[in-house]
């Protein structure tokens, strides 16, 4: 799927496959995880990189590079990812706000001239307190959380990104707030996938 082809789309399911040394991403266009749309976005992810960068392309081959996500620090607390398209261009910026994230995990994006586009916030914190106390006693990573992120701009609610339960790690990615397409797809599939592969960072 081309990029332009990509911004038409409001609602994605990002799948997560576990594999030895590799995180791996699908992300699929549509909001049925039972009847998945076509492949948008692609994701190898090594494990445990000093200096965290990832790559998504168009294609499960990896021939076709959409947008590349890299950290700006090395091993940083909370920290910033830029977004780059393929040919360098900047997307935007994904920003942790550490504090803000003790509580409920909270992310900031930007565009590429730092101005905030949208706020993600842990919709739950009763669900936030519960994973964190879920992180201090073994085994209970098989009890699965209802997690989920609220998206808002200017006050008002343009997304969410939700994890639906189920034997395997997925979400549901829905900018259907976004009437006006303010946020390039791109940078909402990016930040979908920094929720879960960066959260512990």
């Amino acid at each position: 799927m081309s990029v332009t082809e990509l911004q038409q789309h409001d609602r994605f399911v990002v799948r997560q496959l576990i594999k030895p040394m590799i995180n791996v991403y699908r992300v699929t266009a549509g909001d049925d995880p039972k009847n998945l749309g076509p492949l948008v976005a692609f994701v190898r992810q090594k494990r445990l990189a000093f200096k965290e960068q990832i790559s998504v392309f168009a294609d499960e081959n990896s021939t076709q590079l959409l947008f590349q996500i890299k950290a700006r620090k090395v091993m940083e607390i909370g920290g910033s990812y830029d977004v780059t398209a393929a040919e360098g261009t900047p997307i935007g910026v994904l920003e942790k706000r550490f504090k803000k994230s003790l509580v409920r995990s909270t992310w900031c994006v930007k565009d590429p001239n730092g101005t905030e586009l949208m706020l993600a916030q842990e919709a739950s914190a009763a669900i936030a307190i519960l994973r964190r106390v879920k992180e201090v006693f073994p085994y209970t990573d098989l009890i699965p959380l209802p997690y989920g992120f609220s998206f808002t701009s200017n006050g008002g609610e343009i997304g969410t990104f939700r994890r639906v339960i189920s034997l395997r790690d997925q979400y549901v990615l829905d900018l259907s707030g976004d009437a006006g397409r303010a946020i390039d797809r791109r940078l909402a599939i990016a930040l979908a996938i920094a929720l879960d592969a960066l959260q512990g960072r």
